[in-house]
């Protein structure tokens, strides 16, 4: 499979251009989205009022972005972003995102989403809940813990000595073999956490959470975790 993005240009065929779904147009959503834009992919976004109420932001986001309902945007994405509170999850449509990456943005927030007594206790992560309410796909943890404003202008070419870098996690090679080509694409590198059950280490209250960070400071950020903050 060529990386996605990429133009196969040795057999003089170039493959239609990537298209990301995004379930979830806040402003995590809208970020991903104009970054990859930005980076050469077509965008189909989608929020819980319905596509006539994203008239706005896809003027602004050009010819190569479109809105649509959730289903619709799943449907449509090689991959697929899901950027909406942890108490929508169980409202992500399940059979258009069949054997998709899928890249979770999520926190938990409890002022927000109540008390999840297995988040709580750490006996699971967010991106895992999201895991089993999309056993097909392939789920991996990316951008939940970059403040969304940042997703655009925090960047840098690859070898800047000071380039920030971002984590990802999942139980899937592929999935974040994407997710680190998306972040380099977009101007961050990438550092492995492991699988989704590792994922809690970028998660609120942790030391790597929404602050800048270098590879290596990212992977000290990481060991310094504790499981429950």
């Amino acid at each position: 499979m060529p990386p996605y993005g990429k133009h196969d240009r040795a057999g003089g065929v170039e493959p239609s251009m990537t298209t990301l779904g995004i379930i979830g147009a806040g402003h995590i959503g809208s970020q991903v989205a104009r970054a990859a834009l930005s980076a050469g992919y077509g965008v189909v976004i989608a929020n819980s009022r319905g596509p006539e109420t994203l008239t706005g932001l896809i003027a602004e986001l050009g010819p190569t972005a479109r809105a649509a309902t959730a289903a619709e945007a799943g449907q449509a994405g090689d991959v697929v972003i899901v950027a909406v509170p942890l108490s929508a999850l169980d409202q992500i449509p399940v059979e258009p995102l069949a054997g998709k990456i899928v890249l979770d943005t999520n926190n938990y927030y409890h002022e927000r989403d109540g008390h999840i007594e297995a988040l709580d206790a750490g006996e699971t992560t967010t991106s895992q809940m999201l895991q089993q309410h999309l056993p097909t796909s392939k789920v991996v943890k990316a951008f939940n813990h970059i403040k969304a404003p940042d997703i655009t202008t925090d960047i840098a070419p690859a070898g800047a000595p000071d380039r920030r870098a971002l984590a990802v996690s999942s139980d899937h090679p592929e999935a974040a073999a994407f997710a680190t080509t998306f972040y380099d694409e977009i101007g961050f590198d990438t550092v492995e956490v492991g699988p989704l059950s590792e994922s809690w280490r970028v998660e609120r209250d942790r030391p790597a959470y929404v602050v800048r960070q270098t590879a290596a400071e990212l992977r000290e950020n990481l060991e310094a975790a504790d499981r429950l903050p």
